[in-house]
């Protein structure tokens, strides 16, 4: 039996708190009516927001309010999806990713949204969405966890997609961590998509099978195609052309095998770790610079602290020193003991550069 590697964090998880969209790149085929999914849904591509680029796992609320995964996060998308007219050119989808969920289910087996980021539910924030126009998409995962390790859908596939379907949900992303097979995988799919079809609620079905099948064989599009409404081919795309590029050369060399699987009901998906480095270097003045650097090409500004008596090789702030941050923006941040710690925020790619000056200079 084939054992399918799982991947913790599959993404790693720049839309920027404007919007960056995530978007369905396909290639539009005529397919015959038999290999479509038949619940009516996706007859043109799926477009919309996914939280997880941007803001991937973040549940620290306390610490970073505006940024973590909470229900407020979703109602001001919302809000901007329909005031900066998003909505208008087709982007009408505003979709939960990973980490959603409190880390057990209720009393009677329901997924339940986390109690602390989430307090008004996801039917609330259902409802919210949809009277801005819009609709909501949530995550699951076909196996035993999340890739993040919250539950999986694996052995309560009808329960949770009744569960969706009573909160009002409008999409289904599902994942493929966590399972012991192939076959578990594959069987996971179907059982799914026949449960959200049972619901009687139009719930679009969107599928990372391929995805998961292709380091073991070349995926089956003709069986997958009746069964999802679109299915992931690739990893995460990155802020980055390299990613961009990287996904559009797999679809033109796997073009042959994917093209001919699309078309009006089921689309070609092709989606959307902590990398910091410290130089630093002495100044003729005997103050020293030290840039921070994140070589991180996906998620938000990423929070960083560092000890003080560790930057200039342990001298340039003992026993004290002033700090300037001199980029991205110019700010004097005060005083420094040898035994105190800096915290800073980079983003993506970004670069915080200091100047640091004994407390004798």
């Amino acid at each position: 039996m084939n054992t399918v590697t799982m991947r913790l964090l599959r993404r790693g998880q720049p839309m920027s708190c404007v919007l960056a969209l995530r978007f369905l790149a396909l290639v539009l085929w005529d397919v015959p009516a038999t290999w479509t999914l038949d619940n009516g849904l996706a007859m043109t591509p799926t477009m919309g927001w996914l939280h997880w680029e941007r803001f991937m796992c973040n549940t620290d609320c306390q610490e970073e309010p505006d940024s973590c995964i909470s229900e407020n996060l979703f109602m001001q998308m919302a809000d901007l999806m329909d005031s900066e007219g998003w909505k208008e050119v087709g982007y009408e989808y505003l979709c939960i990713d990973d980490c959603w969920m409190a880390p057990q289910r209720d009393s009677k087996g329901r997924l339940q949204a986390d109690p602390t980021r989430f307090p008004s539910g996801i039917h609330y924030l259902v409802n919210y969405v949809h009277s801005k126009g819009l609709k909501l998409g949530i995550y699951a995962d076909v196996g035993k966890k999340t890739c993040a390790g919250y539950p999986g859908s694996f052995g309560h596939y009808d329960i949770d997609a009744k569960t969706f379907a009573d909160w009002g949900v409008d999409l289904l992303k599902f994942d493929g961590c966590y399972c012991d097979s192939v076959e578990q995988l594959a069987d996971g799919y179907k059982h799914m998509s026949l449960a959200l079809n049972k619901t009687g609620r139009s719930i679009v079905y969107s599928c990372e099978w391929p995805l998961y099948m292709w380091p073991f064989h070349k995926p089956n599009y003709t069986e997958i195609r009746q069964y999802c409404n679109h299915w992931r081919n690739t990893e995460d795309v990155y802020d980055s052309w390299q990613s961009v590029k990287s996904i559009l050369n797999w679809a033109s060399f796997n073009q042959k095998t994917i093209v001919s699987a699309a078309g009006p009901g089921g689309w070609n998906d092709p989606d959307m770790e902590d990398n910091i480095q410290v130089w630093e270097r002495p100044l003729s003045d005997l103050s020293w610079a030290v840039a921070i650097v994140n070589l991180q090409e996906i998620g938000g500004p990423h929070s960083f602290t560092i000890n003080i008596a560790s930057l200039g090789q342990g001298v340039a702030c003992n026993p004290a020193c002033h700090i300037t941050e001199l980029l991205p923006m110019k700010t004097k941040l005060g005083f420094y003991e040898w035994t105190s710690c800096l915290k800073t925020r980079i983003n993506p790619t970004g670069t915080v550069l200091l100047r640091l000056e004994s407390q004798t200079t």
